[in-house]
C-alpha cells in the first residue's frame, strides 16, 4: 500500500478558528479524493480537521503523536504511530511525507517546515508562516493540494 499511494503531511495549528478548521477539512477531502494517506500530528485543530475531512472521503490517515499513549490520537486517526518523544516527532512526520501542506500554525508549524526544507520536501503554505524561502505559498486548499501533488518527483 505504503509504495503505491502518495503520502502527504498536513502541518499546522493544534488549536485553530472555524476558518482555518474548514479550510484544513477541505484540504483532508481533496487529499483522500487523490487517493493518497494523509499524514498529520495526530492532536488537534488543523491535525484533527484534516483528519476528518480524509476520513469522510474514504481516506486512510496516520497520525505521528508525541506522547506515549495511542488513546491521544484524535478520533479520525486510523493508524496512530505512538512515539513518546514529543516534538521530536516532527522528524518522522516530515520524513515520512513526500510534500508538506502548512495550513497556520505557530512554533511547531515553523519547526516542521524547516525540517522538510533542510530534507528537500517540497512545502506549500496556506495562510502560515510568510516569506520563508522555497515554500510554495497558495490561497485556497484547491490550489495546496494540486501544487503538492505537482511537487513529488
Amino acid at each position: 500500500m505504503g509504495g503505491d499511494m502518495r503520502r502527504i503531511g498536513i502541518i499546522g495549528a493544534g488549536r485553530c478558528d472555524e476558518t482555518i478548521y474548514d479550510l484544513a477539512y477541505s484540504v483532508g477531502q481533496m487529499v483522500a479524493e487523490r487517493g493518497a494517506i494523509l499524514y498529520c500530528g495526530g492532536l488537534g485543530g488543523v491535525m484533527e480537521a484534516s483528519a476528518k475531512g480524509a476520513v469522510s472521503r474514504g481516506g486512510v490517515t496516520v497520525g505521528i503523536l508525541p506522547g506515549a499513549k495511542a488513546s491521544d490520537a484524535n478520533d479520525y486517526i486510523k493508524i496512530p504511530v505512538v512515539t513518546g518523544m514529543g516534538h521530536a516527532r516532527n522528524v518522522i512526520l516530515v520524513r515520512s511525507c513526500e510534500a508538506l501542506i502548512a495550513i497556520s500554525g505557530s512554533h511547531g508549524t515553523l519547526s516542521e517546515i524547516a525540517l522538510a526544507l533542510k530534507m528537500w520536501k517540497p512545502v506549500v503554505g496556506l495562510y502560515t508562516w510568510k516569506n520563508i524561502l522555497d515554500v510554495h505559498y497558495v490561497k485556497t486548499a484547491e490550489e495546496a493540494v494540486e501544487k503538492a501533488f505537482s511537487l513529488i518527483p
